[in-house]
């Protein structure tokens, strides 16, 4: 028997680029891997006149770049896959309550409902509205709004958006997601703190001398100019994806393992984070340089970038939490484009011994250990800590133990199908509350308000120059660069 409710996931903007690369893969995946590809509908909803067959052959085609089975492809197709247009001249959204009644009727579907709404945010608020004016936001069973990143660019807007929803849908309807907490590794740090009291009982003030995370991306803009040069790395990177890692670096250990109490424990650390000073944080943009012994461009030179733009591609910051845990330590938070390597990667400094026992030549061979976390690619972690070198003076040298999640366990899964099966069990813990939106906005806010202007930095570098002093004014280095 299969562990998912039948279920018709209706995906709005569902002949995008988001459906073809990962969520009709992630759904068929999901279907085929639990033997209920009859049970398992989607309905693309789309403004482009098509038929069922003319949208079931694009499917088919996506699938295929995949590396989905074309048997389970051309089955799963033909009896789970539909289309209907959304445009005003076809019926509206009228049309598409039709056709959920239909496919629902047609193939005994008990009314529960997941509308994933793969759209630019700017076209949420019409369509939510849309869905509710036409009764899809009720059902005889389950009823799911899925709500891509990002939710809101200011504290207003997102504060807004979450009035709207509000209106029409009840909080626990709502899956606000963030692909980030799909990721095996990323869930995997509640396991590594709270399963392992070797690192629970050092994850303090006491021991733990910084913490730093990068989120390092190799590529440029590709083709999303029209989208980023109005947001930047500060709303496309920092305010969700980052903070979502610090939260669950940060947090204290829920008062049992379910949505709300891990929830409430990471809104609790956007709280406790002290005002972020200016003189904290750093703004790049890059330039042209050498990325894999090829020439690339630089941001302004980029198509469809204003030659004009300020918009940030890498951010720097340094940020304190203001509770009993975490009293004084710095939290590290850096993200950018064109960086030497795609990495995203969490470093636990620890504090060194209080008195220096080993020296050699005047100068002490203690180094601060370390717990380095990386979430991708390689995903796994090291411990790095200090051994003697077998020489005959008291050399110290630093050595790794090392974890891979490959050599351990094989390939893991896409985040997307972890988030789309949470979705049809109905377990929100990987998506975000709308408390926690609206407190992450509250903490970065006046940096929007008053943003720094970017320094510039080569492309294949780890950032503007300026993000090196952060670090260096407490005595640390970027782990990369």
């Amino acid at each position: 028997m299969s562990r998912f409710e039948p279920t018709l996931f209706v995906i709005v903007g569902g002949a995008g680029d988001l459906t073809r690369r990962k969520l009709l893969p992630a759904i068929a995946d999901i279907a085929e891997k639990n033997g209920c590809q009859d049970k398992f509908h989607v309905l693309a909803v789309g403004r482009s006149a098509q038929d069922d067959e003319e949208y079931r052959a694009w499917a088919r085609e996506s699938l295929a770049l995949a590396g989905l089975s074309p048997e389970a492809i051309s089955a799963w197709c033909d009896t789970s896959v539909h289309y209907v247009s959304n445009a005003e001249e076809a019926g509206g959204w009228q049309a598409v309550a039709d056709k959920v009644a239909a496919i629902e009727s047609a193939n005994d579907l008990p009314g529960n409902r997941a509308f994933y709404l793969a759209i630019p945010p700017r076209v949420f608020p019409p369509v939510i509205e849309a869905l509710a004016e036409v009764g899809l936001n009720r059902s005889p069973g389950f009823t799911r709004l899925v709500i891509e990143k990002p939710f809101g660019n200011s504290l207003e807007t997102a504060r807004s958006l979450n009035e709207l929803v509000h209106a029409r849908f009840e909080e626990h309807q709502v899956y606000r997601i963030d692909h980030y907490l799909g990721k095996e590794t990323v869930q995997n740090l509640l396991v590594f703190r709270f399963a392992n009291a070797l690192f629970e009982n050092s994850w303090n003030r006491s021991l733990v001398r910084s913490v730093e995370i990068t989120v390092g991306e190799h590529l440029g803009l590709e083709t999303r100019a029209g989208y980023y040069d109005q947001a930047g790395a500060f709303r496309d990177m920092i305010q969700n994806h980052v903070t979502q890692v610090l939260t669950l670096v940060a947090m204290e250990p829920p008062v049992k393992l379910d949505a709300d109490a891990i929830r409430d424990e990471k809104v609790k650390v956007l709280r406790s984070v002290v005002p972020i000073a200016a003189d904290d944080v750093v703004f790049g943009q890059y330039v042209g340089g050498l990325i894999d012994d090829e020439t690339v461009p630089g941001y302004l030179e980029e198509p469809g970038v204003a030659e004009n733009s300020v918009t940030e591609t890498a951010v720097s910051l340094r940020l304190f939490i203001d509770n009993w845990r975490w009293q004084g330590v710095p939290f590290y938070l850096r993200t950018g484009k064109r960086f030497p390597e795609r990495l995203t990667q969490i470093v636990v400094r620890f504090r060194e011994p209080p008195v220096c026992l080993f020296e050699v030549d005047g100068t002490c061979e203690v180094h601060s250990d370390a717990i380095v976390i990386t979430l991708q690619p390689n995903e796994g972690f090291e411990l790095l800590f200090d051994v003697k070198a077998p020489e005959e003076d008291m050399r110290l040298q630093t050595v790794p133990l090392d974890f891979r999640y490959d050599a351990a366990f094989g390939s893991l899964p896409d985040a997307y199908e972890t988030l789309i099966e949470d979705i049809v069990l109905g377990d929100q813990t990987l998506f975000v509350r709308s408390d926690e939106v609206e407190a992450a906005w509250s903490l970065y806010q006046p940096i929007l308000d008053n943003p720094p202007m970017p320094e510039h930095y080569a492309a294949g570098t780890w950032g503007p120059p300026g993000s090196t002093k952060l670090p260096y004014d407490t005595g640390d280095r970027w782990w990369q660069g």
